[in-house]
Formats: structure tokens, sequence, C-alpha cells
């Protein structure tokens, strides 16, 4: 038998106010079909003044116990991937943890910016795997409005605010691609290419800073990069792009996401879209989708999915999961 982490709930939360792009036209030389056309975003989520990326986390957090039918106290370790923490410490983890009023196991944040939730899925996969916990609840939240250059209208337009979030569960398996639970993982950096896309401060800049972006070089990058790896994680799982029921990429652009299909040779029709009514929620953006993409009858049980994510450092990966 092999030990599997089979998801065993998911949920979301998205803030109370949603931005159209007709909104930007008053303050940025942009229009509706100029933002739509690049990016395939019409509107976008923007946390209240005051509500945090814990605040989000906590919602989505509650919304995938609920799912699961699971107590906070049913469960091991909280692993939260966000770039937007409330503090610089301690962790919005452990603020998720007294949150829901979970009063043991353990928490930490995971940092790889919009591959956070990739990255976070592994470390709870591998803390499953080799029995350190039973049940682990995963999420990505981010406020990254808090992070925009307002007068930076190839940015600015691009990003929302947003939380989901999953509860994995040990399960023996056969250790076969027909079990159920993550059946590979593939994990990425290269630090090369860091000025790409980074925030221009931080604790040793004394200010929080912007974000700033190299479209084009990103653009590049993501579509060789997520391909590739979303390759390898196939190709470990002992899958083809054929046994794929959905594909369940990172929310940044319309682009990105058709070019990588096309290059993974995955048909538009099994590709899960939430991009246009998100934006870029970084290490919120899987969960969310996965989560609406059950809420609306598209991921049923026994679907074999494959998820990939780039962000800044660059970090990319993908995993391979059967639902």
């Amino acid at each position: 038998m092999t030990r599997r982490a089979v998801v065993n709930g998911v949920g979301h939360y998205l803030p109370q106010r949603i931005v159209e792009n007709s909104e930007f036209e008053d303050t940025l030389d942009t229009t509706d079909e100029w933002i739509t056309s690049r990016s395939g975003i019409k509107r976008r989520h923007f946390a209240a003044e005051g509500e945090t990326t814990s605040d989000m986390g906590i919602a989505a957090a509650r919304a995938a116990l609920k799912d699961a039918g699971l107590n906070a106290d049913d469960i091991d370790a909280i692993i939260l991937a966000t770039s937007t923490a409330d503090l610089t410490f301690p962790s919005a983890a452990t603020m998720v943890q007294t949150g829901l009023g979970m009063t043991g196991g353990f928490a930490y944040d995971v940092q790889a910016v919009c591959a956070g939730f990739i990255y976070a899925l592994a470390t709870a996969n591998a803390l499953i795997i080799s029995g350190q916990a039973e049940r682990v609840l995963v999420i990505g939240a981010e406020t990254f409005s808090r992070l925009m250059d307002w007068s930076d209208r190839s940015t600015c337009v691009l990003f929302g605010d947003g939380a989901g979030a999953v509860v994995l569960e040990a399960n023996e398996a056969n250790g076969t691609s027909k079990d159920r639970g993550i059946l590979s993982v593939d994990l990425n950096s290269d630090g090369n290419y860091r000025n790409i896309l980074y925030v221009d401060g931080g604790v040793s800049t004394g200010q929080t800073g912007y974000l700033r972006m190299e479209g084009k070089e990103v653009f590049r990058h993501a579509v060789e990069k997520l391909s590739e790896t979303a390759e390898t994680a196939m190709e470990r799982a002992g899958v083809q792009a054929d046994d794929i029921d959905w594909v369940v990429p990172h929310q940044a652009n319309i682009r990105i996401i058709n070019s990588t299909a096309r290059k993974m040779g995955v048909p538009r029709s099994k590709v899960v879209t939430t991009v246009q009514d998100h934006g870029n929620t970084s290490a919120a953006s899987i969960p969310l989708a996965l989560s609406v993409a059950k809420q609306n009858g598209q991921i049923k049980e026994r679907d074999l999915i494959i998820t990939e994510a780039i962000g800044g450092g660059l970090a990319w990966g993908s995993l391979v999961i059967r639902w």
C-alpha cells in the first residue's frame, strides 16, 4: 500500500468590493477593451480597508473545513502560501490558526509568490506521506492590491485579492496512477531571473515597495517553463495529456493560459479559467479556481487534474492530482 495525500475539502473567499475594468479609465490611460484584450481580465476583487490576508485565509479555511465535514481541531497543520502576510512576523498562518480556534498542531507560511500554492501543496504532501501529519489545511491568500503602483497601467490592472483553501488527508492506496490524491510533484526555481518580477521594497529598504514586472519576459518564461514542468509532473505520475480531465493553471493572464495549454496539447475545453473574474491573485489563484470549478460542477471526484504556476524568483512547479 502507498500513502497518498487526498483532497477532502475545498473552499474560497473573495472580498466584497468588485472593481470592473472601467473604473481604471478615470485615472489611467487605459480602457476596458485594452485590459481585456491583453490579459483576459474583466474584473477583480479588492480587500476592504482593514481587511487582511489572514482574515481572508480564515474565511477560505472555514469554507474548506465545512466542505470536508471537519472541525479546526481535526487539522494537524496549516500551511499558508502568501507574499502579503499581515505583518513581517508572526506568520499569517498562526493568525489563521487562532482565528479558527485551533488549539493544537502547527502553522507556518510559505513564500514562492504566484507559485506559492504549488509549493505549499508539495510541502503538505511531504508531511502526509512521511507520516508527520494526517490532515493538513493548505491555504493561498493574498492582498496584492496593497503592492500596486496605481500609476503603472501595465501592472495595477492585473492583480486582485482573495483566498482559497484545500484540506489534504492521508489515505492508503495501491500506488498506481488510478489512486486518488497527489500523484506527482515538480518544483523549480532560478534566482537569475529575479529582476523581471519583484517588489522594490522589504525589510532591508524600510518600506513595503511596489510590484515591478517586465511583462514580455515573464510571458516568454511562463509558457516555456509551465509546459515543461507539466510534462515532467505527468511523466512522474505515469499519465499523458490525453488522460487529463482538467488543467487548473495559475490565473495570471489568458494568453499565458491558452499558450501553455496549446503547448501541452490539451484542448481549451479542459482548462479551468477564472482570471476574467478574479484577476491575478498570486498564491490564491489556484485554490480559488479549484473551489469555483468544484462549485460549478466542473471538477468531480476521481477527475485527473494537473495544476501549474510560475511566479517571482523565478519559482515554478506543477502537481498531478486525482480528485
